[in-house]
């Protein structure tokens, strides 16, 4: 992500429409194993990004994109970005601006030209607080996937920053805002150029909208996450718009429990090495780094690590999990009948068994039972008495999933200095190589996380570099391997706190747990994301149409064809008419309606 997140392309005649939500009557965190000083600080803590690319102060004073001689309200009112899908939060001493959940400030120094900044930044809880509604309840889930609409919400402060910077009235609310009373004549012009500065800065990035090069709407509750943070680290920090590339692959907001103790994370298991990826992260949603080494040397940037590293042990627990301490982090969250319906416990057993004969062989035995425990999916311990769970990789060919993500990453390639020291260049034009994109983004994410552990009085000891990276190395992998080569593939998790996971597949592309267990004629093909009410036998969101909702259409209405990024097959139970020519991704046979709803019930124990 880069300016162009927010300020990318011309502004709209009018501001996106977004949904409005009933009012929850009450507001229900679940209990996870967190107290609630740790949810504060994690949804609120700086990873050192500066997201959204304008001062701290401008996006308290900015006012809401509605066109009004009156104020219409503020931008930065938790009920406006509530319906961008931000949750509120309170003000708290690590949010004394009451910033919705995500937001953070940072304070820091620009490493590119050695100058201090007040500005605004997206943390983990952003992509990773997830989110429904039940008869009026708010329930929410730390870790679980957000359904915020990024799209709509760059769109909406674009034309926000251009409307203040077009209406005198609108430009001098503002300025009283930021500014203070008594302000100079002198400050009131400084702060108009600047303004301007920044949003003539939004019409040269051209990335709102439709981008020329096709992108794939990402809507409520999908993110090309690999593809915006190579545009971000190769095309817009490095200054080489020849690596930009169309945001091809969506995919949903992952849950992130357990996710500390896998061997390999990302959807297509691609990268091995906790610190890599929590760093990558941040520079993808604009960390900054000094990339020429003219102001601060090279690799400088304004992430901590040792941040990071206290994210990801509040993620994983104190204790490796055992079959006695069990996960201790972040828990999966449990179904709560409180609130939704009772788990119907006959029913549950029954599912029990089908969960075992169809779904354990990729996605490992129930969490809660002991075959999880001393399954050798489990690695030996390591020296500092830590094993992670090796997942099931599963060729895409073979799963039949929607392609995009997989093949995409293993396709890019990107342009970056000789001088930079990369290994495994497969072309060079002058000064510049070509590399394949996830190792160069592992190098020079690697290179950021070095210059930092350097720095530090003393520079940081090896064996605390070795703790703080989790014990891995830098793995980056582009899919499996096979007599050919490697082949895209994706993974299989344990499927604890699945029922919090909705919408389904890698992609979002099926809206409940009871469609993904309906052979492919019954799924969904054209449905609506957004609505936030829960649907507790189907298990996921209701789909009906939502206004200023995102529309995911899946095939062509004409021909039935998959939309690449979000094609919705794969992954199929459902019994060949041609049983020598199954529809590809059929990985099990016909269930019927009653062993869906079996297993449905099922999974909400889990």
């Amino acid at each position: 992500m880069s300016a162009g997140l927010v300020l990318g392309g011309p502004i709209a005649a009018k501001p996106p429409q977004i949904p409005v939500y009933a009012a929850a009557t009450r507001t229900l965190w679940l209990d996870q194993g967190w107290s609630s000083g740790d949810r504060d600080w994690f949804h609120h803590v700086s990873q050192g990004t500066d997201t959204l690319p304008i001062p701290y102060s401008w996006f308290l004073a900015l006012e809401r994109p509605n066109v009004s001689l009156r104020s219409p309200g503020l931008f930065s009112d938790p009920a406006f970005l509530d319906r961008f899908g931000f949750i509120p939060s309170p003000a708290t001493a690590s949010n004394p601006g009451a910033l919705s959940v995500g937001f953070a400030r940072t304070r820091a120094v620009d490493p590119t030209n050695g100058k201090p900044f007040d500005q605004l930044g997206f943390t983990c809880a952003a992509c990773h607080t997830g989110r429904f509604d039940y008869r009026g309840t708010a329930v929410y889930i730390d870790g679980g996937p957000a359904m915020t609409d990024i799209g709509k919400f760059r769109g909406a402060l674009g034309f926000a920053l251009g409307l203040t910077l077009v209406s005198p009235p609108r430009f001098l609310r503002f300025a009283q805002r930021v500014l203070g009373p008594g302000y100079s004549a002198a400050a009131l012009a400084q702060l108009k150029l600047a303004l301007a500065a920044t949003v003539k800065e939004g019409f040269k990035l051209q990335l709102a909208g439709p981008h020329p090069k096709g992108d794939v709407e990402e809507g409520f509750g999908r993110l090309d996450a690999l593809n915006r943070i190579g545009n971000e680290v190769f095309a817009a920090q490095l200054g080489d718009n020849r690596n930009h590339v169309a945001l091809s692959a969506p995919v949903a907001y992952p849950h992130i429990w357990d996710a500390p103790w896998f061997d390999w994370v990302q959807y297509n298991s691609s990268i091995e090495q906790p610190m890599v990826r929590n760093a990558g992260e941040a520079m993808g949603v604009r960390a900054l780094v000094n990339y020429d080494g003219v102001a601060l040397p090279r690799f400088t940037s304004t992430i901590s690590m040792q941040t990071l590293h206290e994210i990801e042990t509040m993620l994983a627990g104190k204790q490796a999990p055992t079959a006695h301490a069990r996960f201790n982090g972040l828990r999966s969250p449990a179904w709560p009948e409180d609130v939704l319906s009772r788990i119907d416990r006959t029913l549950a057993a029954r599912g029990a068994g089908l969960y075992e004969q169809h779904c354990s062989r990729c996605h490992l035995p129930a969490v809660q039972t002991p075959a999880f425990w001393s399954s050798p999916a489990w690695s030996p311990a390591n020296a500092a008495g830590e094993r992670y769970l090796r997942l099931a990789v599963v060729p895409v060919t073979a799963i039949g999933t929607d392609p995009a993500q997989a093949v995409d990453m293993k396709n890019r390639v990107v342009r970056a200095p000789l001088s930079f020291g990369f290994s495994g260049a497969v072309g060079k034009d002058g000064a510049v190589g070509l590399y394949p994109f996830g190792p160069a983004l592992g190098q020079i994410v690697e290179k950021v996380v070095i210059r930092w552990y350097d720095a530090q009085t003393p520079p940081t000891p090896a064996a605390d570099r070795d703790r703080m990276n989790g014990y891995r190395p830098n793995g980056i992998r582009d899919g499996i391997a096979s007599p050919n080569g490697t082949v895209p593939a994706y993974k299989a998790r344990p499927l604890d706190g699945i029922w919090a996971t909705a919408p389904y597949l890698h992609n979002g592309s099926v809206p409940t747990l009871y469609d993904l267990l309906s052979p492919y004629a019954e799924r969904p093909r054209d449905f609506w994301l957004g609505n936030r009410e829960f649907d507790p036998v189907k298990v996921g969101y209701v789909t009906g149409p939502l206004a200023g909702g995102f529309r995911m259409v899946a095939a062509d209405a004409r021909t039935g064809a998959p939309i690449r990024g979000n094609g919705n097959g794969g992954h199929l139970f459902e019994t060949p008419v041609d049983p020598a020519h199954p529809r590809p991704g059929t990985i099990g046979p016909m269930l019927s309606p009653a062993d869906r709803r079996a297993l449905v019930e099922y999974l909400k124990t889990l």
